[in-house]
């Protein structure tokens, strides 16, 4: 029974598969070559009422569009989701780890996919956001909650879906952009295109570089003040610089796709990413700066090829993939006799192999039919080459293991009347040898007013995801006797959409949601002086989601836009206290704030364009106790940004000149405990488009 999902899931398949055999008709020809100028991959999907596809019956789903994506080529998409979505980005600072939660969940329960492609790493389980430009992501949506089950296992609080798409373009085009910022910062992109009718390609360029030495104020140290005497008359908290936090940045992207006609459609994409980053001294270590050396690197190449053959009632495709990752970790100090010594040499090398095959089938406007199954196997090698190995009895901290990851889903979708649709998924996860329960989900929507696009969602989902490697094998520490989490995830939201045309539109919505996950892996210190991974009972997560947006036209030359988000997402461990001095029962999980919030306003006047961006996080507790003494508390903080461009049109480009003020009221925060964020800083980008003559 544990694989039945599979065995449905591969048969769907190649029962789809067998129109391959014989030719699709003129008709459907035709119709893929009207859409392959612009690669649209879409079947005919019953629409009855503004934007609500079969497909996405009762899902909770947010969608960035390009204007949010291409703000400036310095944005990661840690950047993008702190200011566009109702989740918690947490960061050590730019070019330092930043990772998302949603929902109340960690990092680890984001399943992160790149062209249908899981990235989040193996060993980690998380997936570092400041490593993605948002110059190489076309297409960003975020799935909430049960909705996710749709695309991936493992998302207990969501997933986030990135791809690429074609340029879109005949003939070559060029496009240039150089960035200078505060702090000895400076960022270049460059876009090399080329296309015609059957043919797309496109070669990216990013490179970042920085000294990262802005100043904050230090809190967890205080100076004395001494009066003539040599008495301490007060104290005060001093202004010290960012030590040890520059970093290089390298990411190339090459993409290829081909209209092979006959509704097939071929694609190719690697990217390469080369990383230097220093990692800043904590603000509670008060060595000299020239004492140390902590540095991370990376290499990082993922590839993909697809295939996808598309008619005029279905669609299948394969896809196949390769990752590559070698991180390497060093820490060296000066232990008081004038010479570096190696305190820590990490080395970690992780290598993907990845395969997909999925199909989708409508059966009339009322019926709607998707299967997938896809396979991730990974190989790990992880270990501190500072340790001496020797034969018999020795050290080892570090471990090698290759674990597969096999999921399948299969999915039907009914929409009996205009008004109401239902859908059914039912998705199974293999994780090594250890298989998941049948994970099911459903979906309901219901147009409540046609009139204004009023629809109520909900669903229900089974939540089941394995340990990371690192839980399980990480030395010292790893915890190989560890449970998966699982539990049930309830989703209830209404949305709605109105406006006149030319005139405004508005729409937005509010959706509810309530998890129960039992044991809930967190890492706790150990009596023996380091951490290690253990089952909580039980975690209750729910709260409130919601997001507005507002198009106005002042007139004809005069465009507003106004967006905004709100989260409320308790977290509470709800579970058995692990002894008499435990006191996280009842308490917030650690660094999940409770509330949340985001907004942004767009005013467009011709050429020029003012951008306004705005966040808010509450209190986050660093401590499982939620205890606030010492240092066990970070307090809440509101950020703005202010953005300013002016574009230009010649005959032979398109120029555009484009100012940013960061934190405008240079409010002082942490994201993470003893990692201060800059001040108010600023950033200038001059964006070159050549008028390439068109072939």
């Amino acid at each position: 029974m544990k694989n039945i999902i599979f065995v449905s899931a591969a048969l769907f398949c190649l029962f789809l598969t067998s129109p391959l055999l014989g030719d699709v008709g003129r008709t459907s020809l035709e119709t893929a070559r009207d859409t392959s100028r612009y690669w649209h991959l879409k079947i005919r999907e019953a629409q009855v009422v503004a934007k609500r596809p079969m497909k996405e019956i009762g899902v909770q789903k947010t969608n960035f569009d390009s204007l949010q994506l291409k703000e400036n080529i310095s944005l990661s998409m840690a950047d993008i989701l702190t200011y566009n979505a109702p989740v918690f980005v947490k960061s050590y600072g730019r070019a330092t780890l930043s990772t998302i939660s949603f929902r109340g969940t960690s990092a680890s329960h984001t399943q992160v996919t790149w062209n249908d492609m899981k990235i989040n790493n193996p060993m980690l389980g998380m997936t570092d956001f400041s490593t993605i430009p948002a110059y190489f992501i076309d297409d960003a949506s975020l799935l909430h909650g049960t909705s996710s089950v749709n695309e991936t296992g493992g998302g207990l609080g969501g997933a986030v879906k990135l791809s690429t798409v074609p340029a879109q373009e005949k003939g070559f085009g060029l496009q240039y952009i150089q960035g200078v910022g505060s702090f000895k910062t400076f960022d270049e992109f460059l876009r090399l295109t080329w296309g015609n009718d059957r043919w797309q390609s496109s070669t990216r360029f990013v490179y970042s570089s920085s000294e990262n030495n802005y100043k904050y104020r230090n809190r967890d140290k205080k100076e004395n003040i001494y009066d003539e005497n040599h008495k301490i008359t007060g104290q005060y908290y001093p202004i010290e610089e960012n030590r040890s936090g520059s970093f290089r940045d390298l990411h190339l992207l090459q993409e290829v796709y081909l209209n092979a006609g006959k509704g097939n459609r071929f694609g190719m994409n690697v990217w390469y990413i080369s990383s230097n980053r220093e990692l800043p001294m904590l603000t509670t270590d008060y060595s000299d700066e020239t004492d140390f050396e902590n540095r991370q690197r990376e290499n990082t190449l993922r590839g993909i090829i697809t295939w996808d053959r598309l008619d005029e009632k279905w669609k299948m495709g394969a896809k196949g993939g390769y990752i590559y990752t070698w991180l390497a970790y060093d820490y060296k100090r000066d232990p008081g006799n004038g010479t570096m010594t190696s305190m820590t040499r990490s080395r970690s090398r992780v290598n993907t192999i990845y395969g997909q095959a999925n199909a989708e089938f409508s059966l009339g406007k009322r019926w709607y039919f998707t299967a997938n199954l896809s396979v991730h196997q990974h190989f790990v090698e992880s270990s501190d080459k500072n340790i001496i190995l020797q034969e018999g009895d020795k050290a080892v901290v570090g471990y090698e293991k290759a674990r597969m990851e096999l999921s399948g889903s299969i999915s039907a979708k009914w929409r009996p009347t205009d008004k109401f649709g239902i859908s059914a998924v039912l998705r199974e996860e293999l994780f090594g040898d250890k298989c998941a329960p049948i994970i099911p989900a459903l979906f309901a929507d219901l147009v409540l007013y046609e009139k204004w696009n009023l629809v109520a969602k909900a669903s229900i989902s089974r939540n089941y995801r394995f340990p990371t490697l690192n839980d399980m094998y990480f030395l010292p520490g790893g915890n190989p006797d560890l449970k998966s989490e699982k539990g049930f995830t309830y989703d209830a939201g209404i949305s709605f959409e109105t406006g006149r045309t030319e005139r405004y539109n508005l729409k937005g919505g509010v959706s509810w949601f309530d998890s129960y996950i039992n044991d809930w892996i967190i890492w706790l210190p150990t009596t023996k002086g380091f951490f290690s991974p253990r089952n909580i009972k039980k975690v209750h997560a729910y709260g409130v989601e919601a997001n507005g947006e507002l198009q106005i036209s002042l007139s004809e030359s005069v465009k507003l836009e106004l967006q905004g988000t709100f989260s409320w997402t308790p977290s509470i461990n709800e579970g058995e206290a692990m002894s008499p001095a435990d006191k996280s029962v009842g308490k917030q999980l650690p660094y999940v704030p409770e509330y949340s919030a985001t907004a942004n306003g767009r005013l467009r006047w011709e050429t020029w364009s003012l951008l306004y961006k705005w966040c808010y996080y509450s209190t986050r507790y660093t401590m499982s106790s939620n205890d606030i003494s010492l240092s066990g508390e970070l307090p809440p903080y509101y950020m703005s940004n202010v953005t300013l461009e002016k574009s230009f049109s010649f005959i032979w480009a398109d120029i555009s000149l484009k100012g940013c003020l960061n934190n405008i009221f240079d409010e002082e925060y942490l994201s993470v405990l003893s990692r201060p964020m800059p001040g108010i800083n600023f950033e200038f980008f001059i964006g070159i488009t050549p008028k390439l003559r068109r072939r």
